[in-house]
């Protein structure tokens, strides 16, 4: 008979203490709230752009700046994942394919590959709420291609000429040329107005396949990022709330998702086996990759880099965070206000509108967090 030796009794190895301690794990959500969620290695690039701002505000120490510079993204994903939370809402359309001109405007079905900036998609997100009847309020979303730069703005109803105006506007407040739009199918781009306007302005004018969402990968992920997350689901339909919306659009959101939150963008994919692995370059803001491009207006990125340097991040956060509290008020639909609860916090809102409601009662609740990997080919910057 065969006797096992008896396990020693050593002493337990004592856990070792947390690098990150609380007040370091503190500020990093701040930061993580302010911007918007960003997922870890967008919030890694983030921090030395923000640091004169975290270190004046939360008055840091040599000792937790240093922390904070050398986090890594997989400990911030693990310190943060007990604040994180997900949220699934389904986007519905409102646009029927146009049937004027397909002929003279091209279908694009290769990948982008530009190396200059000005080639971009352009999409309408509806804000009709549960019912599409009557008018009500629509985004028009375009986005770079090669920079990642985005511009939204506010329309109520599509016509044709509105929509027109309402992308001269965008191509006006662009930091370069507008060299091409890819849209979908619908009437509201495939129309003689938008046909002729791009011809005398001489801008590419391609749209992508029906009924092929990945066509136009960069720009439905754009219209989840800085349309959707932002105002949800619920209808806007009054003149009152189209022009609140369009300020926040032109004002707060543009200076905060351009000039302060950055974005990544693959670089290249390489197949082993059946796996496809995509490459993505560091994290940077668009208006990096903006001032970086030589084909840039020289004055508007001097005008640009001036903004930057003027305002506050934490300073735009709160004011995106009131103008969207005014914003909802101006809905039929509005989310009930979130209450204090015992700690001093807010307290969990109750949608009202079922499942058209908001994809979120504001900047810091209700949204698809924690995607710790890009979704698609592109810029990313969920």
């Amino acid at each position: 008979m065969v006797r096992c030796r008896p396990r020693s009794r050593g002493r337990k190895r004592r856990p070792r203490a947390p690098t990150y301690g609380s007040r370091v794990v503190s500020i990093l959500k701040a930061v993580w709230e302010a911007a918007d969620y960003p997922w870890s290695a967008r919030l890694k690039a983030l921090l030395p752009e923000w640091m004169p701002w975290i270190r004046r505000r939360f008055r840091l120490t040599p000792e937790t700046q240093g922390q904070l510079l050398g986090i890594s993204a997989r400990t911030i994903d693990n310190r943060l994942a007990p604040h994180k939370r997900k949220l699934r809402r389904r986007l519905y359309g409102r646009t029927k394919p146009g049937t004027l001109l397909k002929h003279h405007i091209p279908l694009k079905t290769d990948h982008w590959d530009v190396q200059v900036p000005g080639f971009t998609e352009i999409d309408l997100v509806s804000h009709s709420g549960n019912s599409a009847s009557g008018d009500f309020c629509y985004s028009l979303n375009l986005t770079d291609i090669y920079t990642g730069w985005t511009e939204t703005r506010a329309i109520l109803g599509r016509g044709q000429q509105g929509v027109q105006q309402a992308l001269e506007e965008i191509r006006q407040a662009l930091p370069f040329p507008l060299r091409g739009i890819d849209s979908d199918n619908g009437s509201e781009f495939i129309n003689d107005h938008l046909f002729r306007y791009c011809r005398s302005r001489a801008i590419q004018f391609t749209r992508g396949r029906p009924y092929k969402k990945d066509d136009k990968a960069h720009i439905e992920q754009k219209n989840w990022t800085n349309v959707r997350r932002i105002l949800g689901y619920i209808r806007y339909d009054t003149v009152a709330a189209c022009e609140a919306i369009d300020d926040l659009y032109r004002n707060e959101l543009r200076l905060f998702q351009n000039l302060f939150l950055p974005s990544v963008k693959l670089e290249r994919k390489e197949r082993i086996g059946s796996r496809l692995i995509r490459h993505y370059e560091a994290p940077q803001t668009p208006f990096q990759r903006v001032a970086a491009a030589p084909v840039a207006d020289p004055e508007r990125v001097a005008e640009l880099r001036r903004q930057r340097e003027t305002f506050d991040p934490f300073e735009l956060s709160a004011a995106l965070q009131a103008k969207l509290e005014r914003i909802f008020s101006l809905s039929g639909e509005a989310p009930a206000r979130s209450l204090p609860d015992a700690k001093g916090g807010r307290s969990e809102s109750r949608l009202i509108g079922g499942k058209s409601g908001p994809g979120r009662v504001d900047l810091r609740r209700g949204r698809h967090v924690g995607n710790s990997q890009p979704v698609h080919a592109g810029i990313r910057s969920g």
